[in-house]
């Protein structure tokens, strides 16, 4: 897929023949063997690859569910073990209502049921978990793409998210390395001159969700590169996907 920007040409393609991805497995190596990477390409991952490459498949049948658990899966008719690892994975319930739970994650995210999902798993009774921590996930897959393809690339790891005012869901950044997700126009000017006091570009979101247009979520193409952004890929990795969470003292929903 080619599209064009502010930024010019913007070329997006899946890369294929990853196949089914188990813990314990070399994601960096599973990649670079089916990429020719060039400097400044940022490699769009999906979360559920990198869950799974990670141990993070969790069996429901295994989960002893706590009182609080039991209580709140019968109030919400939601399944009692999977209200169990949800809860293991939250700081906190932000909403419970309506057979809806929202939490926010260990990590920081705000999401419904921590992010878990059963979805594009082998196994029956099988759920999915976020990874642990997604920035420095994103990390470690880049200096190991890195150093297989002497690149300079970034790494953004990719999730489906729903958003509150909006129908139908978006795919997210929720891991970063490589380059700043959040381009702050504070202190420009438009192109009247007027000074920008709240423009901030969520560029870490607007690629994951262009980068998702290049693939069929049931195809199985967990990875896409973006080549020809024309953005900063920069030698650091940069403040992570944890930069683009609204602090406590702006959000105005806590």
């Amino acid at each position: 897929m080619t599209g064009s920007g502010s930024h010019g040409s913007i070329q997006m393609f899946a890369l294929t023949g990853i196949g089914e991805v188990v813990a314990g497995e070399p994601l960096g190596e599973l990649i670079a063997e089916r990429a020719q990477f060039r400097d400044g390409d940022i490699v769009c991952i999906s979360q559920k690859v990198v869950s799974k490459a990670e141990g993070r498949v969790r069996r429901l049948a295994d989960v002893e569910p706590s009182s609080e658990a039991l209580q709140l899966a019968e109030r919400l008719e939601k399944d009692p073990a999977l209200t169990a690892l949800v809860l293991q994975e939250s700081k906190r319930v932000v909403r419970a209502e309506r057979s809806v739970l929202i939490t926010e994650t260990r990590s920081g995210l705000i999401c419904a049921n921590a992010g878990i999902d059963s979805s594009n798993l082998a196994g029956e009774g099988e759920v999915l978990l976020l990874p642990e921590n997604p920035d420095r996930s994103a990390r470690e897959i880049r200096a190991r793409l890195q150093e297989l393809s002497g690149a300079a690339l970034a790494v953004l790891i990719c999730d489906s998210f729903g958003r509150p005012w909006r129908i139908g869901q978006s795919e997210v950044t929720i891991g970063c390395a490589g380059l700043d997700p959040l381009d702050d126009w504070r202190g420009r000017h438009d192109r009247r001159g007027r000074e920008l006091a709240a423009t901030a570009i969520a560029v870490g979101d607007q690629l994951a969700a262009a980068a998702d247009l290049a693939r069929d979520k049931a195809a199985g193409l967990p990875v896409v590169v973006v080549r020809g952004w024309g953005g900063s890929v920069g030698d650091g990795d940069g403040p992570g996907a944890a930069s683009l969470i609204r602090p406590p003292g702006e959000d105005l929903f806590r």
